[in-house]
């Protein structure tokens, strides 16, 4: 088998596997309240490629961890995003119709559907986390939980998006572009990468060269979204293409062009891949997840 047959067939288990997690750790859709449930696992359930809870399992792998901690981690991570997602996509954001390839929350719903969808995930996190064990250190998991929280609120993912919406039709330097993402999109890869790695047995200098790895792959994923935005179609992208530039949002390409965004995302995954530099084979996930975030249809 070739390392990237290997490869390819390590993220389809996990996907398929990471699936059935889902299911479980949701509501069911016949629990009332009926409709907000069914709702909920419309916006997590059978969409995306799973690129956080991977990595998740990536840095849990590479710390020994187990797999059924991690499954928790990734679990409450994805539905960080997901939430997200149903947020953003509402008319007092990006008012977008489509998602995953369907029809945005809102849309398929309604907007208070939508707005409680939200509420209700990242509600369902925090309790996910406090009642699995997902270290033998209570000190740990308390970390762990305050990571995720600093990671999705003002200071991390919602920071980044209230930047976002303040930018729309600015002239901002690179600097402040790369500020707003490293809080929009890189907290939350980065959270996943520690978070992972937390379940497990990770010493503070390891932890530093993931936590940078981290950032630098989180950027490089926005860099790469931008371009696909202007050259992927919708079917695709799974979701509306080209959005960010009708609306007149800063991007990586917008500033840089469409080459010298390919060349900053190259650049920023020969850096990341360096940082672990100091792991062996347990790293192995990490490098091709790194190589799979830049290479995806770019």
């Amino acid at each position: 088998m070739t390392a990237r047959a290997d490869f390819q067939g390590w993220i389809a288990a996990h996907q398929a596997r990471f699936e059935d997690v889902l299911r479980a750790l949701l509501p069911r859709a016949d629990v009332a309240p009926q409709r907000l449930h069914e709702a909920m696992r419309y916006a997590v359930l059978d969409g995306g490629k799973r690129v956080r809870p991977l990595l998740a399992f990536a840095a849990g792998e590479l710390a020994g961890a187990d797999v059924r901690r991690v499954n928790v981690v990734a679990a409450a991570v994805e539905m960080i995003h997901a939430y997200s997602l149903v947020h953003d996509d509402m008319p007092c954001m990006d008012d977008d119709v489509l998602r995953r390839g369907k029809p945005t929350c809102h849309v398929q719903y309604d907007e208070a559907t939508a707005l409680l969808v939200g509420d209700s995930l990242q509600a369902l996190v925090f309790q996910l986390l406090a009642e699995h064990r997902l270290s033998d250190d209570a000190a740990r998991q308390l970390d762990m939980i305050k990571l995720l929280a600093v990671a999705s609120g003002s200071r991390g993912m919602a920071g980044g998006q209230a930047i976002d919406l303040d930018s729309v039709g600015k002239a901002l330097t690179l600097p402040e572009l790369e500020f707003m993402h490293i809080h929009k999109t890189g907290a939350l890869i980065r959270a996943s990468i520690l978070l992972g790695a937390h379940c497990g047995e990770i010493s503070a200098v390891q932890l530093e060269k993931l936590d940078r790895f981290g950032k630098l792959i989180g950027l490089a994923f926005q860099v790469v979204d931008d371009v696909l935005d202007c050259e992927a179609d919708t079917a695709t992208l799974g979701k509306t293409a080209g959005k960010d530039a009708d609306n007149g949002k800063p991007t990586y390409v917008s500033m840089l062009g469409i080459q010298g965004a390919r060349d900053m995302a190259q650049r920023l995954h020969r850096d990341a891949l360096d940082t672990l530099a100091g792991f062996g084979d347990e790293a192995r996930r990490l490098r091709e997840l790194a190589d799979f975030i830049i290479l995806r249809k770019f």
